[in-house]
Order: C-alpha cells, then structure tokens, then sequence
C-alpha cells in the first residue's frame, strides 16, 4: 500500500505551475468527492424524509385496533399477559406495543422517525468500525448518505412498503428487531475484548437479556440472527485463529442462548398453543412434500427480491464508500507526510508452527459468511412463513426484512472492499480513473435509487388520502357514540393489504369489527 501510495502522490496533491508544466496529470479534484456523498444523501435522506413524514398520518387498521383497545383498557402488563396467555407468546412484542400504544397516536406517528433515526446511527458506526479495520478514515458525509441509502432500500424496494416502515404492529415485529440487532453487535464489538472484566460482564449480560427478548420479540429474526452467531462462533474458534482468545466464541454462544430461551417461552406459551390448535391438519414440516413446497416458496421470494433493480445500489452505493474511504485516506497520508518512510524491512516468512493470524481459508471463510446466513436464512423464514400461514405464507413480505437487511449489508460490505482494491490500483494510472469511477458509481447509485420513487409516490398518496377519509369518519363515530349510538356504520378503508372491518361474510370471524367496536365502546357496527 506504501508503495503505490509513493508512486500515486502526485496525483493526489495541487499541482505547481511547473509540475503542469512538465506535463504531470492534473490530481482528482478535491470536491469530487464531497460532491458525490452530497448528492447521495441528498437523494437518500429524501427518501427517508419522506416516509418519517408520513408517520403524521398514519393511521389505526387492522391489529391496531385490537393493540389500541387492549392497551388502553388492560395497560402495559395486561396486554402483554394476554399475548402470553391468549395470543401467540411474543411477550417482548406485546411489552413494547403497549408501550407504544400508550402514548396515543403520537406514538405511531413518531415511530418511523425514531426508526430512521436509530437504524442510521448503528450504520454509520458499523461502517466506521469496517473502515478502520481496513485501514481507512472514515468519510462520515458518504456513511450517513450510504446508510441512508440501505434504509431507503429496506423500506420501499419490497413490496409491503406500508407494513414495514408505517404499520406499527409490523414495524415492531420485523423492522425493529433488526434495529435492536445491529446495535446488540455494536455491543458485542465493544465490550468482547475489553480491558474491564467488569465491562466484558455486561457485555455477556447484555448479550443474554436482548437475545431473550428478541426471540419473544420477532421469530424469523431470531432464526437469522442465531444463524448468524452460530456460523461466527465456528469461525471464532482459537484453533483457526481469526480470534486468539474463547471471548468472540463465549458472547456468541451466549447470544444463541438468549435467543433459545425466548424461542422456548414464546413456543411454550398457552398463547402459542392455542394458536396451533386453530391451524389446520398439515404434513411435518420435515417431509419431502413440505420440503419441496418450502423450497418453491423460497425460489417465489427470491424471485421477487432479484426482480427489484434498486437492490443494485447497495452494492454501488458501498463501491463509492470504499472508493472515497480509500482515496481520502491517501490524500491525508499525503498531506501529514513530514519526512521521508523508512526503507521497508525485508519480510522473514514464519515457520511451519507459527500461529501468525488466521490462515487464507478462513479469511475466506469470514468473507464468505453472508451468504450461508442469507440464503439459509431466508429458506429458514420461508419455512416458518408456510408452518405459520400455509401456502400463502412466503408473500408476507413484511418478515422478508429479517434477511434482506443482511443482504443489503453484505451486498454494501462487497462494494466497499472492492473500492478499497480499487482505488490505489485506479489512483496510480492517474486521476481520470478514480474520478470515472467514482462518477459511475455514483450515478448507478442514484439511478438504481430512482426506480423507488414511483411506489414512494403512490404510497404518498395513498396514505395521505386515507389519513383524510379516516378522520372524517371517526369524527363522526365519535359524534354518534356521544348521542348514545351503540351500533355504528363503517365504511372499510383498507391500505397495505392489511385487513379491515368485513374482511370476512362470517361475523363471527371479523374479529377486526369486534375489535374497532372495543376502541368505540359501542356493540357492534354494520357496513355503511
């Protein structure tokens, strides 16, 4: 790296007269790149701005209604006892639901923003920590418009926009547990190897109690997330040498534990077995016939994630971080240089025994990891997906987050070490070939990103023009019960194919009806 970065200096730093004199190539202009991470956040961060701004008018549909209801008459505690009791066991998931109900609709509404927020955060950190590790200082502009970017893909690129990012019984489920596990590895990296016994203490505590709460929380991202430590903990084993001590390996297992421990609560449950009961007759799920329809199921979702072009800017959206990451690095290497390198040292080859780091496979073991963990992971959520819901499981796309997150990530991961490679390699050619790419990348980016704002533009609409219909006719129930109406019309006004009120002919069943009438405190109400 020493040497190439010698031999591109002039490329990086002014030219004087007398360099351009003699014909040396300009260097990369210097506000290429504070250009392009401006550009790119801007593109994103108005995404992203655009969905925190329809937290203002969301609105109660569906489990809403029932989570609204419960929490208001039965509070926290209560509703997460009837979770546990009569629901499906996902006691975490009824904790921070009632918290969130709680506050009335301010807290639907903020929770896209706190979201956003949150998720940006945890990226921007993740990717300073992989930059570090590369080598490189970290362009904070182009992290936060690449985190800004992998957000905008999460939310709109899948085809249930509304439920994962607006929906709130959705949200909690499968867009915020991935939030939780992003900053539960933040800890991990923070407190595994540190100096305090004490602070590697809580770590492991810490590990403990949010995967427990995680397995209650969200199914399919416990599945993915254990996945995930379990092939690292394998990894991490001192023997191969990516890790010289068990502290990597220990916190993983603990993190497998955490999560085991809720999955056993949550599967335990009176709430999950009654659940069950209501299922009807199905073959195991271990049998070729299921197997053979999972496998169909999964090939359908892979289908539909590979169908969406915009995944492309993970991948160019991380080529253009590593390119800045790389580029910066060695214009600042440059910059602060205040006497000449010393000569290098010639290397002396380690014997046959030394244990010097861990060895070619398994560094290619650790870059290889997220593609056993995504498609396993996904086949995993597949599965869970038809024993759940039966065939028409795998088109919930709201669950579908608990992997693409970590497709998008490695997706980006790639991107970023490519541009890493590539950067010295163009720099040293001369500065057309960084600015090129650094321009295409970019461009692909932004590009790839703008295929989202159509389906951003009906989503928009969409939800503006309910938030309207919605409280007109509250207005009016509200009107009605206030003159003693016990039984009220309703006319459905359904959004993110999410039930509503007369979803079903059987009244018996409409259990959305039953649950709108208990927000009312009326009887009943009839279709208007």
């Amino acid at each position: 790296m020493s040497t190439v970065a010698a031999e591109g200096e002039d490329l990086l730093t002014p030219s004087s007269p007398a360099g351009r004199n003699t014909g040396r190539p300009r260097p990369l202009p210097h506000a290429l790149l504070p250009a392009a991470g401006a550009t790119l956040l801007a593109a994103a961060g108005a995404l992203v701005a655009v969905g925190c701004f329809l937290g203002l008018y969301i609105r109660p549909t569906s489990d809403d209604w029932c989570a609204a209801w419960k929490t208001r008459d039965l509070g926290v505690l209560g509703i997460t006892a009837d979770f546990y009791t009569t629901q499906n066991g996902r006691v975490a998931n009824a904790f921070l639901s009632g918290l969130l109900y709680s506050g009335g609709p301010a807290g639907t509404k903020l929770l896209p923003t706190l979201i956003a927020v949150s998720l940006t955060a945890a990226l921007v950190l993740l990717g300073r920590r992989l930059l570090h590790t590369l080598g490189h200082a970290p362009p904070l502009l182009l992290l936060t418009a690449c985190a800004l970017a992998l957000q905008a893909l999460l939310y709109y690129a899948g085809t249930r926009s509304y439920q994962v990012l607006l929906w709130a019984p959705a949200t909690i489920s499968h867009t915020l547990p991935s939030v939780i596990g992003l900053w539960a590895l933040l800890m991990a990296l923070t407190t595994v190897n540190h100096p305090h016994r004490a602070v590697r203490t809580a770590g492991l505590a810490g590990a403990l109690l949010t995967g427990f709460a995680l397995g209650t929380l969200s199914e399919p991202f416990a599945l993915v997330s254990g996945l995930l430590a379990a092939l690292t903990a394998v990894l991490c084993l001192p023997r191969l040498r990516l890790a010289p001590t068990w502290r990597p390996l220990t916190w993983c297992l603990v993190w497998c534990t955490g999560l085991a421990c809720g999955l056993a609560v949550l599967y335990t449950s009176p709430g999950a077995r009654w659940r069950r009961a209501q299922q009807p007759e199905k073959p195991p799920m271990l049998s070729p016939a299921e197997l053979r329809a999972t496998y169909e199921d999964w090939l359908r979702m892979w289908d539909t994630v590979t169908g969406q072009r915009a995944y492309l800017a993970a991948a160019t959206a991380g080529l253009l971080l590593g390119l800045a990451a790389t580029l910066r690095t060695r214009r600042t290497r440059t910059r602060t240089r205040a006497r000449p390198e010393p000569e290098p040292q010639p290397r002396t080859e380690p014997g046959p025994g030394t244990a010097t780091g861990p060895g070619r496979a398994t560094r290619a073991a650790l870059l290889l990891l997220p593609l056993p963990v995504v498609v396993l992971g996904s086949f995993a959520v597949a599965a869970g997906l038809r024993s759940g819901y039966g065939p028409t499981g795998w088109t919930y796309a709201r669950t579908w987050t608990s992997f693409l997150l970590p497709m998008e990530l490695a997706l980006c991961g790639y991107g970023v070490l490519l541009g890493a490679w590539a950067g010295p390699r163009l720099a040293a050619r001369g500065p057309a070939g960084p600015a090129a790419a650094t321009l295409a990348a970019l461009c692909l980016t932004v590009a790839s990103m703008a295929s989202l704002v159509p389906a951003l533009q009906q989503l928009t609409t969409t939800t503006v023009a309910r938030s309207v219909a919605w409280d007109v006719q509250n207005a009016r129930i509200r009107a009605e019960t206030a003159r003693g109406a016990t039984d009220v019309g309703y006319r459905p006004l359904p959004i993110g194919n999410l039930a509503e009120p007369f979803f079903t002919s059987d009244h018996r069943r409409d259990w959305v009806a039953a649950c709108v009438s208990r927000w009312y405190d009326i009887n009943r109400i009839h279709r208007r």
